[in-house]
């Protein structure tokens, strides 16, 4: 009754304040087909629904949306709602072009969101996005494959493979004639997927992207001891020839020529139509000590979220279609189109997919276990960009520790130039 109320109130205001329907722009990226959808079928509906707001939607390419982003922000012709990358939200908090949310957020939406969603939309104890997924990184595999060579399918993140084992299945998948290389690990995704996908790597082997004490460098963690045996074993699996680079094949598991793939929850459901009843989901492996850093497992969290901007003339509306989207129905609408992690309790309840038992509940249980978010700090975008020059120096056989040496220098030089990022 009383979210009926809240709702009325809310319509009768803005009938009050505004003469004609308030237009509100909402700018997001293209993403996969089905997610594009979703979010469009969305923009139709809470246009159709009421006559007092309308969203007006822009599609922006992914590959240079950023870009995009950050030149509309200096230019000031940022939109009212933003779709943005979670771990580059930080940088836009701290340059002033998001709004925080804390005002317009009941304590029953807080309360029910992932703790990895409030994690990763929180600045300087301001929340300033919310996502309507988080999402997850693990290990699809073909179990046709993995029967034939005797391998143990974990059945939970504690029962993970360890690092010998984990390399004895690459090795006895190797000796398959279908198989032309064991894992796949998307090497064509150069960009955010590099961070994403390959730095739980090192943080399982105790190094990590930045020093999160005081983030003030990466000095010692990017390019200590245990940094490098990471970068020297991931430089392994491309000598030994257990994962291909060039050309990469993104599809080999779906094509029967990989026995495993190394990506997230979007693999998901061209996985299951490929694969049937022979696709299962395995948990990251424990790559480290488990006296390390983190525990000597760990998987990647964090996703695209939505803010709203500073100079948005209304802000309100903009917060309305925001709460439209974050209803449990619809985040399960756009769950099921992805296969991403729901970003609130009460919506995994709803999915088929995520509920206990469900076929990705695997992710909820490493969400919660093992997770790492990328470093929350206004310096993410050049440790992205560094960590990605070195992971590709690494995969082109360049000297491990001088890669990581040259990805501090320039994360250590950015850090110091902008004064450590204070925030007024």
């Amino acid at each position: 009754m009383k979210k009926v109320l809240f709702t009325v109130v809310l319509l009768i205001a803005f009938s009050m304040v505004f003469a004609a329907a308030v237009e509100i722009d909402m700018w997001f990226h293209s993403g996969r087909g089905a997610e594009r959808n979703v979010i469009q079928d969305q923009v139709k509906r809470f246009n159709e629904m009421q006559d007092l707001i309308h969203v007006n939607a822009v599609v922006l390419p992914e590959g240079s949306y950023n870009e995009q982003v950050q030149a509309a922000a200096y230019a000031n012709d940022l939109p009212d709602l933003l779709d943005l990358d979670g771990p580059y939200m930080t940088n836009y908090a701290w340059a002033g072009f998001l709004r925080p949310l804390n005002d317009y957020m009941s304590e029953e939406l807080k309360s029910d969101l992932l703790p990895s969603i409030i994690k990763q939309g929180t600045y300087k104890d301001k929340i300033y996005a919310l996502g309507t997924f988080d999402s997850g990184l693990a290990i699809w595999g073909n179990k046709k494959y993995l029967e034939e060579i005797g391998a143990r399918i974990p059945a939970s993140v504690e029962d993970a493979w360890t690092r010998e084992e984990f390399m004895q299945i690459l090795a006895d998948l190797k000796g398959l004639p279908e198989i032309d290389y064991p894992i796949d690990m998307m090497f064509s995704d150069v960009g955010e997927w590099y961070p994403y996908g390959f730095s739980p790597i090192f943080q399982a082997f105790g190094a990590d992207l930045i020093n999160r004490e005081d983030f003030m460098s990466a000095d010692g963690v990017l390019n200590g001891p245990e940094a490098v045996e990471a970068g020297e074993w991931f430089q392994s699996l491309i000598e030994d020839e257990y994962v291909n680079i060039s050309p990469p094949n993104d599809a080999a598991l779906l094509e029967g020529k990989a026995g495993l793939a190394w990506t997230g929850h979007w693999y998901y459901n061209s996985a299951k139509d490929a694969l049937g009843e022979d696709l299962v989901l395995i948990p990251m492996p424990k790559l480290g000590s488990p006296d390390s850093l983190y525990g000597g497992q760990a998987t990647g969290s964090g996703s695209w979220c939505w803010g709203i901007t500073s100079t948005s003339g209304h802000p309100y509306a903009a917060w309305t279609f925001l709460r439209f989207i974050l209803r449990p129905e619809e985040i399960v609408k756009m769950s099921n189109a992805n296969g991403a992690v729901p970003s609130r309790k009460s919506a995994s309840m709803l999915s088929e997919l995520y509920k206990e038992g469900g076929p990705l509940s695997l992710y909820v249980d490493q969400a919660s276990l093992i997770s790492v978010e990328r470093p929350v700090t206004p310096a993410y975008p050049i440790i992205s960009l560094e960590f990605i020059k070195a992971i590709q120096d690494i995969s082109n056989g360049g000297d491990v520790k001088d890669s990581l040496d040259n990805a501090v220098e320039e994360i250590d030089w950015d850090i110091e130039d902008n004064s450590g990022y204070p925030m007024d």
